[in-house]
């Protein structure tokens, strides 16, 4: 069996999708794509070894109120790559279910609600996240902001987090929302909401999308192939994941402080395309401070002295420094929350305001200018070489005329998208640094800037 052969792959290495089919033909579709690990409710031992010998790694999706051990047991039986435990699961059940599979060698995949997620765990994963895409009202018109922009639903700002707490892949594995047939567009936006960040979107498709691609629908068939294109894209270029975050803004807040729900301080400066650098308490230092012009603690009271030390060290360079209000602590998340409820988003209000203030017109990494649809990443090369500003539109049209504003010197500007070939822009002098004009950004793209 090639079940072994497909262990040696790392959990970094799987690029994953949801998977309904039990016919093993239908494999043929994921063919030539970068997918090679499908989430099935029940596969098969036949569909297994098939996906096996095209080099696909198959786990059984395992959800509260079963047999959990049975579960692991049938998966071993049927050779397969693995187990995901989606939802809450006692801790005791989960040590046993990993000894069970760790025997014959089986991965454990853990996709629990944001409130258990462990950033010690091989990979980190949640389904508990919100489909993205610009908010409509139920005439049409876009929701506004409270920043002024449309409101995005997004995961990135808890993305972000995770990215800079672990070193570990990490899976986001919403759903399409129940009875909803979604554009194609929709489905490269949830690509590219977890990819900016150096996450995968577990792959899910909508029933009505999902039956016509098994029918062989051309349109269908049409889609998944865009859908494949902008997989491949990211994966072709990997290492982005493992880019620093870059900019002169870093945001000190860990998990007891609202970092793992949306519509937080993270979510408000991405939607003002201004590059920030999450800082988690562990990590906080003289080193993690060293680039920064500007630094928001948002629980300043659970900060030890050499952490108070460090964000001085930001002061006297010069720096400013914010706080969160006087005495307020964000409460534990329940189980059910993926957001912040309206009270904390209050309270963050007197946060948002100095920092809106603070900031103003500065450029503290990169502007951006005609985004109001449309989120930004900034992302360093180690070797200090190179730049990326990730950019991913949340409408379903193409945004016209962009520029963009940079800190520092660049030598050349390259615009790649995952269906086009890469462009030459060309870079000129502005107050900040250096500017460059891009003429349209489809639904993803990334622009890679060489240093001077």
């Amino acid at each position: 069996m090639l079940v072994p052969a497909l262990l040696t792959l790392s959990l970094a290495g799987w690029v994953p999708a949801r998977w309904s089919a039990t016919d093993p033909a239908t494999l043929d579709l994921v063919a030539g794509t970068p997918v090679n690990c499908l989430l099935m409710e029940e596969p098969s031992a036949e569909f297994a070894a098939a996906a096996a010998s095209r080099g696909i790694a198959v786990l059984a999706v395992v959800r509260p109120g079963g047999d959990t051990l049975a579960a692991a047991r049938a998966a071993v039986e049927a050779k397969l790559a693995g187990l995901v435990l989606e939802g809450e699961f006692d801790r005791a059940m989960i040590a046993r279910t990993r000894e069970v599979l760790a025997a014959s060698k089986l991965a454990l995949v853990e996709l629990p609600p944001r409130h258990l997620l462990r950033l010690d765990a091989p990979l980190v994963g949640t389904s508990h996240a919100v489909w993205p895409g610009v908010q409509a009202q139920p005439a049409g018109a876009a929701q506004a902001a409270p920043t002024g922009g449309p409101w995005i639903d997004t995961n990135t700002g808890f993305l972000r987090y995770l990215r800079a707490a672990t070193e570990a892949p990490i899976w986001v594995a919403n759903t399409p929302p129940p009875k909803t047939v979604l554009p194609v567009a929709r489905y490269l936006q949830a690509i590219g909401d977890a990819a900016i960040t150096g996450a995968r979107w577990v792959v899910a498709l909508d029933r009505e999308f999902n039956g016509r691609l098994l029918a062989g629908d051309p349109a269908a068939l049409r889609d998944w192939r865009r859908i494949a294109a902008h997989l491949k894209f990211y994966e072709e270029h990997k290492e982005w994941r493992a880019w620093p975050f870059h900019g002169q803004l870093a945001l000190i807040q860990d998990i007891d402080s609202g970092a793992l729900l949306n519509g937080g301080v993270l979510d408000m400066i991405a939607v003002k395309h201004t590059p920030v650098r999450p800082v988690p308490k562990a990590k906080l230092n003289d080193e993690a401070l060293r680039a920064a012009r500007l630094a928001v603690t948002v629980d300043p009271a659970s900060l030890t002295d050499a952490q108070k030390e460090a964000l001085s060290g930001v002061a006297r360079r010069g720096g400013t420094l914010l706080s969160g209000p006087p005495g307020w602590k964000f409460p534990a998340p329940r189980a059910d929350q993926i957001a912040l409820d309206k009270p904390e988003v209050e309270k963050l209000n007197d946060i948002w305001r100095d920092m809106n203030s603070v900031m103003g017109r500065r450029n503290l990494g990169a502007r951006l200018f005609n985004v109001s649809s449309m989120l930004s990443n900034l992302l360093a090369s180690p070797d200090g070489k190179q730049v990326v500003l990730h950019l991913v539109n949340y409408s379903n049209y193409p945004v016209e005329n962009i520029t963009v504003h940079l800190v520092g010197g660049f030598a050349r500007a390259r615009l790649l998208t995952p269906e086009d070939t890469p462009r030459d822009l060309e870079v000129y002098p502005v107050a900040e640094g250096t500017g460059v004009d891009i003429p349209q950004a489809p639904v993803c793209a990334a622009l890679v800037l060489d240093w001077k």
